[in-house]
C-alpha cells in the first residue's frame, strides 16, 4: 500500500494548503481503491496518521490524544462491521435455502385441479410466508366419486410446512383405498398424533362427492366452517361440521354429513386465514367475507376464488397474518 499512502499523503498535503475540493473528489476515488482491497476503517486510520507525518503536518496535544480515541473506535468498528457482514451473508445463505425448501414443497404439495363432469371446481392458496402451512387436494377415484380435502397447520414456516408436507403423503397413501371421510380424518389423525410436536395441532375439513348420487358426504376436524349456497332458495348458510383438531387424542372418531347438491349450488371451503387477515388494524369478519363472496357469484370457480383473493389484497390497509385458502365447488 505504500503506492497508495504517497498518493494520499500528497492529496492531504494540497488539500490542507489550498482547500481545493477537488482533492476532497479525488480523496473519494484513492478511497474506492482502498475498498477493493478491503482496507478497513481502523487501517485507514493509520495511513491518515502516516500521511499526516509524512508531510510534517503538525497537530496539538489534544488533536493526537483525539486521534488515538478514533483509532481505537474504529478498531472497535471493523470487527464489529465484519460480524455484521458475516451475520448479512448466513442470513442470505438462510435465505436461499428456505426459497428452495419453499419451492420444492409448492411443486410437492401441488394438486392438479381434477376435471369432472358434475362439478366446476376452483382453489387458491397465498401463503403468509415463504412456507405453506396450509393444503388442499383432490383424490379422484375410478367410481365416480371425488375427494376434497382442506387443511391448515396451527403454526407458521418451516415445522408448519413439512407438518402439511407429511399430511399430503398420509392423504395420498389413505385415499388409494376409497375411504368414507370418517375413516380419513381417523387414520390421519393416528399418523399426526404419533409424528407431530405435542404443540402442533392440524385442522381438516375432508369431503366426498358421489356423482351418482349427487351426495356430499364431509366431516370436519375443527376446520374453519365453510358456506353451502343453495341455488333453488338463493341462501348462503355455514357448514355445521364439528370434530376435534387432529393430533390431540390417538383414538378419536369423527361425525359424518351429507347434503344433496342440486344444479348451481355452491359449496365453500376455506382457511381460517382468510377470516384472519386484517383490514385498517381490525379483523375481517366472516360476514364481509361472505358479502365479498356474493359480490362475484356470476364468475366460474376458478375465477371466482381469484377475486375474492383479489378485492382484499388490493385494499390499501390489507395485510395476511396467516396463509389464505379457499375452495369452490359449483354443482353444474
Amino acid at each position: 500500500m505504500e503506492k497508495e499512502l504517497k498518493i494520499y499523503a500528497d492529496l492531504l498535503r494540497r488539500y490542507i494548503t489550498t482547500l481545493d475540493k477537488q482533492f476532497l473528489y479525488r480523496a473519494e476515488q484513492i478511497s474506492n481503491v482502498f475498498i477493493r482491497n478491503e482496507v478497513l476503517p481502523a487501517e485507514l486510520v493509520k495511513i491518515h496518521l502516516k500521511a499526516m507525518k509524512q508531510e510534517n503536518i503538525e497537530i496539538n496535544k489534544q488533536a493526537t490524544y483525539a486521534m488515538d480515541f478514533l483509532l481505537e473506535a474504529m478498531i472497535a468498528y471493523g470487527v464489529a462491521f465484519e460480524n455484521y457482514n458475516l451475520i448479512k451473508e448466513e442470513q442470505l445463505m438462510l435465505k436461499n435455502e428456505i426459497q428452495i425448501a419453499a419451492n420444492m414443497q409448492q411443486e410437492f404439495l401441488e394438486t392438479e385441479l381434477p376435471t369432472s363432469e358434475e362439478l366446476e371446481i376452483g382453489a387458491l392458496s397465498m401463503p403468509y410466508s415463504q412456507m405453506n402451512g396450509d393444503y388442499y387436494h383432490f383424490i379422484k377415484n375410478g367410481n365416480g366419486t371425488l375427494g376434497v380435502a382442506i387443511a391448515d397447520v396451527v403454526g407458521k414456516g418451516v415445522p408448519a410446512a413439512l407438518s402439511m408436507s407429511m399430511i399430503k403423503y398420509s392423504l395420498d397413501s389413505i385415499g388409494e383405498f376409497h375411504n368414507t371421510p370418517r375413516e380419513v380424518l381417523k387414520q390421519l389423525n393416528r399418523v399426526v398424533e404419533r409424528n407431530v410436536a405435542s404443540n402442533m395441532f392440524i385442522t381438516m375439513f375432508y369431503a366426498e362427492y358421489n356423482s351418482n348420487t349427487n351426495l356430499l358426504t364431509y366431516a370436519s376436524a375443527g376446520h374453519e366452517p365453510g358456506f353451502f349456497y343453495d341455488a333453488k332458495t338463493k341462501t348462503f348458510t355455514e357448514i355445521e361440521a364439528k370434530g376435534l383438531v387432529l393430533g390431540v387424542l390417538d383414538h378419536t372418531d369423527y361425525t359424518e354429513h351429507q347434503r344433496q347438491m342440486h344444479s348451481g349450488d355452491l359449496i365453500i371451503l376455506l382457511t381460517d386465514g382468510v377470516t384472519e387477515s386484517k383490514y385498517e388494524g381490525r379483523f375481517i369478519t366472516r360476514d364481509e367475507v361472505l358479502e365479498v363472496i356474493k359480490k362475484f357469484m356470476n364468475l366460474s370457480p376458478e375465477n371466482h376464488v381469484a377475486a375474492v383473493y383479489n378485492h382484499f389484497s388490493n385494499l390499501d390497509a390489507f395485510e395476511l397474518n396467516d396463509d389464505f385458502s379457499i375452495i369452490i365447488l359449483k354443482k353444474k
